[in-house]
């Protein structure tokens, strides 16, 4: 497949799943990151769960996604954001 194909049809809905060691804050700064690229994010498009134990946050944030370099910049916030351990 070439850097132009893409197996997603722009516009689309599309799940952000983070994980994280779960504190009081870092569904916020999952918000906030993803927030810089879509900044209309819905009511209710925001979904949590904590791991078993406690101890990590899973934040599923869904959005409507415009691009591929849309969601390539997203990822990269994601992923340089030190309280991000991983995101898909």
């Amino acid at each position: 497949m070439s850097e132009t194909e893409s197996l997603l049809e722009f516009p689309c809905q599309f799940p952000i799943k983070v994980m994280g060691k779960h504190s009081d804050n870092f569904d916020a700064i999952v918000v906030e990151i993803v927030r810089r690229h879509v900044p209309d994010i819905l009511e209710g498009a925001v979904t949590t769960r904590p791991s078993k134990g406690g101890n990590y946050l899973a934040v599923t944030v869904m959005i409507e996604a415009h691009s591929r370099e849309q969601l390539d910049a997203i990822y990269l916030g994601l992923t340089a954001c030190p309280d991000v351990l991983m995101a898909l």
